[in-house]
Parts: C-alpha cells; sequence; structure tokens
C-alpha cells in the first residue's frame, strides 16, 4: 500500500505502520509510502518521486482527519493512484469519518472503513480485486 496522509498526521500515521508489523495482528502490508519529507520546494521532483512510490502498490490508503481534507498533496495523491490504476480506501480514528474528507476522495467514491484491522485487510483486500 502508498500511504496518504497530511504531514500534521505523520505520529498517528506511525502508529498504524507500527501496528501492521505487530507479530499478534493479521494485518501486514508492504507499506511504500514516503517516511520523510522530501527536502526539495521543487514540485515536479516531489510528483515524480511520489509517483514511483504509488507504481509499486496496488492500493492507497488515505488517512482521513480534518488536515487531510484539505491538504493539497492529500488530494493529488488519491487523483494520481486513480489515475494510475490503484484501489483508493479511506481510514479513520474514531466512531466515525470527519466531517469533512478531501475532495478526490468524495469525487470519486472511495470507500472510508474505521481503523480497525479486520475491517481495514478487507478493505484494502476488496480494493485491490476491484481497481
Amino acid at each position: 500500500v502508498f500511504i496518504s496522509f497530511d504531514h500534521e498526521d505523520l505520529d498517528e500515521v506511525n502508529l498504524l505502520r507500527g501496528q501492521a508489523k505487530n507479530d499478534k495482528v493479521d494485518l501486514q502490508f508492504d507499506d511504500h509510502s514516503v517516511k520523510e519529507a522530501y527536502d526539495s520546494t521543487n514540485a515536479d521532483y516531489i510528483k515524480r518521486n511520489i509517483r514511483e512510490k504509488i507504481d509499486r502498490c496496488s492500493v492507497t490508503v488515505v488517512y482521513l482527519t480534518e488536515k487531510s481534507a484539505s491538504s493539497k498533496w492529500v488530494n493529488w495523491e488519491i487523483e494520481e493512484s486513480i489515475k494510475r490504476g490503484k484501489g483508493v480506501i479511506g481510514v479513520y480514528k474514531g466512531d466515525t469519518p470527519p466531517a469533512k474528507l478531501p475532495h478526490a476522495f468524495q469525487q470519486n467514491g472511495c470507500n472510508a472503513v474505521k481503523w480497525e484491522h479486520s475491517a481495514m485487510m478487507k478493505a484494502i483486500e476488496d480494493a485491490s480485486v476491484t481497481r
């Protein structure tokens, strides 16, 4: 998977990454997302490198928060993932998704699931098959 998120949500995304590596959990995925921000202000360079990461994946998982809803990069990553034939799902913490979702996520009718292992595994599997 490629994980799309707003940089301000990095600590929570790192928790998700850590849970996926836990031996006691059935959730397992290869995370090809950007671990550290690119040291560049060149948007073309950043996009090229992100595209390479997305190309290695079958599914993009969008971490849905109020911050990701307004992130131009999250919206671009969703659009780019869909353009490249990747499945896209959203994951949120809590009982309900945030009131505001990224425009590209809503526009493309992407599915959102609760941050819960069995729900995420099924959504990733389904998105991989139906992309």
